[in-house]
């Protein structure tokens, strides 16, 4: 990037709530000639042990001590006194510079909500001060070509997301047959009422979880999964071919301290390698394309066995595996562990850090899949980053609830430049 950029004037923090009512932080960035630009921060709820910190404040007469006033008192302090003058455009300095100034490896000190929030209002405030569409602003950065992502959308959910109602995370819909991103949204929303008609139908609760999927209560995961094939026939579309399943099993949540997995919904306690048996069956009898985090976080030579069994045939996606970490992915490959990585913002703590992940996961051969957390804003960043990183898929929640749909309606919008091409739904390689 060349020529003569705005430089920042000012950095501004503050809280506000995200979409379970929980605080978070926001920044702005003022531009010295007169622009500015904002950005929000996300938080899961399934969290993974190697995410970078997520800084809370801890006065419990305050929003049950959830309360990010630290955090965003820092943007406009510390941050602020830091970026003072810097070049927007100079997003791999800013970002650097961000991490030393927290001076610890998980952005504990100052915290990663207020890193992140400062670090995505730089970048959207470099797209404004180029004068280009963020998600080409994001493609130069990561010297990338832009592609709209196949969307992969929770129909069912369980685990932390609905109050342990079922002991699987989430189900997820891969619209396998879509030719653009509006026909895959389409085939989505045909399948996500379909599944609420036939929950209603048999007398299943249509209660929303976190992220806007129907959350039944199924005892089983074999439950759920026949509840997804009759969702996708009722909605006139084809198993197996016009629509697939994923799987978010979420499995750190079921670990025992004895290395097992506790299925309490379904009464069972099983073994690492009975719970790669369970995928295993479901594999076998269901048109399941794509598993993430199918085992614990730890559970390195368990993920070696899965990924050994059904890597050939469906994405092993590690999330709480990898957590957005170079080092983690690293050990992962080392150990051929999964090959697909969730990309998620705010585990990471940067957006260069986290595109640095996405470019050793494409030289190692794992598949990126960007994500949204369970508590999310309306800020759409997320749907700029999947497609000038040119991801291939996307996973941003239900098509229900304005934090979601915000994202959704931005893959939308940039669906009308035709100079960006749909990725049509190709998991990590299994040759």
């Amino acid at each position: 990037m060349s020529g003569s950029v705005p430089s920042i004037a000012k950095m501004h923090g503050r809280q506000i709530l995200d979409s379970r009512g929980r605080p978070t932080v926001e920044v702005d960035v003022h531009l010295d000639d007169g622009r500015m630009a904002r950005a929000s921060v996300p938080s899961g709820a399934s969290t993974g042990t190697y995410e970078a910190h997520e800084r809370r404040d801890g006065d419990h007469s305050q929003y049950a001590g959830l309360g990010v006033r630290q955090a965003a008192r820092a943007v406009s302090t510390e941050i602020d006194t830091a970026l003072h003058g810097r070049p927007v455009t100079d997003q791999q300095e800013i970002d650097t510079l961000l991490r030393d100034l927290d001076g610890s490896p998980a952005l504990t000190r100052i915290g990663a909500n207020a890193i992140l929030g400062a670090s995505l209002a730089v970048c959207r405030a470099g797209a404004v001060a180029t004068g280009q569409p963020l998600y080409r602003y994001i493609a130069e950065l990561a010297g990338t070509t832009p592609a709209l992502p196949t969307p992969v959308v929770n129909i069912l959910s369980g685990g932390v997301h609905a109050g342990r109602g079922m002991d699987v995370q989430d189900f997820l819909a891969v619209p396998a047959a879509s030719t653009s991103f509006p026909d895959a949204l389409h085939i989505i929303a045909r399948v996500r009422a379909a599944a609420a008609d036939v929950l209603t139908a048999r007398g299943l609760p249509t209660l929303l979880a976190d992220e806007g999927g129907l959350s039944p209560g199924c005892a089983t995961g074999e439950e759920a999964l026949d509840l997804m094939v009759a969702a996708i026939e009722a909605a006139g579309l084809r198993p197996g071919r016009d629509v697939l399943i994923a799987l978010d099993v979420a499995a750190h949540t079921l670990v025992t301290p004895d290395g097992d997995y506790a299925f309490a919904r379904e009464g069972v306690t099983r073994s690492s390698a009975e719970t790669v048996a369970l995928l295993e069956r479901w594999v076998d009898r269901y048109p399941v394309v794509s598993i993430e985090d199918g085992l614990d976080e730890e559970d390195w030579s368990g993920w070696t066995t899965l990924t050994g069994h059904l890597g050939g045939r469906v994405q092993v996606v590690g999330d709480d595996l990898f957590t957005t970490n170079a080092e983690r992915l690293r050990k992962g490959v080392s150990l051929g562990a999964a090959n697909s990585i969730l990309i998620k913002l705010n585990q990471n703590g940067t957006l260069t850090g986290t595109l640095d992940v996405v470019r050793a996961a494409r030289a190692a051969g794992y598949a990126p899949m960007v994500s949204a957390r369970s508590g999310e804003t309306e800020d759409d960043f997320l749907a700029d980053l999947a497609v000038g990183v040119g991801a291939g898929q996307i996973k941003i929640g239900s098509l229900r609830c304005s934090d979601r749909l915000a994202k959704y309606n931005q893959l939308v919008r940039i669906a009308e430049d035709d100079s960006v091409p749909f990725a049509p739904w190709s998991p990590a390689s299994t040759s």
